[in-house]
């Protein structure tokens, strides 16, 4: 995994795992330049661990309870070697862009700079889907160790960084190839997780400048909290990915992402309803 970059690049990588012996070498692969990377798995049952450990890299192993707990529990115990830590998913891939650029800032950022925020491109059936899939889309994913703590949100996660936070010019490559039946499986968890979430955030106060806040992860979190209460909301995603942003300039693979995140809004919608009957005693259940 070194290359003559690690010299140059004070980066802990922190990958995080649960069965992805099918994404792991490609995201190892991209990380060649790092000599510090830590595997953070949910117990897999395939042969991610193996793939870890031949590689070099550490594997330390905790329970899933969150993307944001999970974050917080790896900058606690992973002991990163380096002042930066680079935050994956096994599915993502840092393209050599991003390599050079990190080679470029790093040596010379702002002690008050305490993360970087970067656009991910999601790759769906082999291509990128430029239009599709919102992008850019942004995440803190480069964090200066000690300097953010990370929030469970739904079945994402936000963050709190004390200091700076600036953007980088390249994008993270985000492509999962686990399939439409691993797809649903992880949706059907995911809206659980949204849907719990999304009730606790009515009772929040709602803040609507943030709309036109010129912090990108700030104005996409009050975009979703009025797209959340929105009648007709899966329609209302189909017809917003597919017309307004273009998604149909995607092709098929366009067409069938915006119905697969439309879904994925409906499976939102009703498990808050079940868990308002719930709440008031009232009947749940499906034949």
């Amino acid at each position: 995994m070194n290359s003559g970059a690690a010299t140059r690049l004070p980066v802990t990588a922190m990958i995080f795992t649960l069965d992805e012996e099918i994404h792991l070498p490609s995201c190892l692969e991209s990380l060649r330049w790092c000599d510090d990377i830590v595997i953070i798995d949910s117990f897999s049952s395939d042969r991610t661990l193996e793939i870890a450990r031949l590689a070099g890299a550490r594997v330390l192993q905790n329970r899933f309870s969150g993307f944001g707990d999970q974050r917080n529990w790896a900058l606690k115990n992973a002991a990163p070697r380096h002042p930066w830590v680079l935050v994956l998913d096994a599915d993502e891939r840092v393209p050599p862009e991003m390599t050079g650029e990190l080679e470029r800032i790093l040596p010379a950022v702002a002690g008050d700079v305490a993360a970087f925020q970067m656009a991910r491109r999601f790759y769906f059936w082999g291509r990128w889907l430029r239009y599709s899939s919102l992008y850019p889309s942004y995440v803190v994913r480069l964090v200066r160790h000690g300097r953010v703590v990370y929030v469970n949100r739904g079945h994402a996660e936000t963050q709190q960084v004390d200091g700076e936070i600036r953007s980088l010019g390249t994008d993270l490559i985000d492509e999962n190839l686990k399939g439409l039946a691993a797809w649903f499986s992880r949706q059907n968890w995911y809206s659980s997780q949204e849907a719990a979430h999304e009730l606790r955030e009515e009772q929040a106060p709602f803040r609507i400048k943030d709309v036109a806040s010129a912090d990108p992860l700030a104005r996409r979190a009050a975009l979703k909290r009025i797209a959340a209460a929105l009648p007709g909301r899966p329609v209302w995603y189909f017809l917003f990915s597919y017309v307004v942003r273009g998604g149909f300039l995607d092709g098929t693979r366009g067409f069938v992402f915006c119905l697969l995140k439309a879904a994925y809004q409906a499976m939102i919608v009703m498990k808050k309803y079940e868990l308002r009957q719930s709440a008031a005693g009232g009947p749940q259940g499906v034949e």
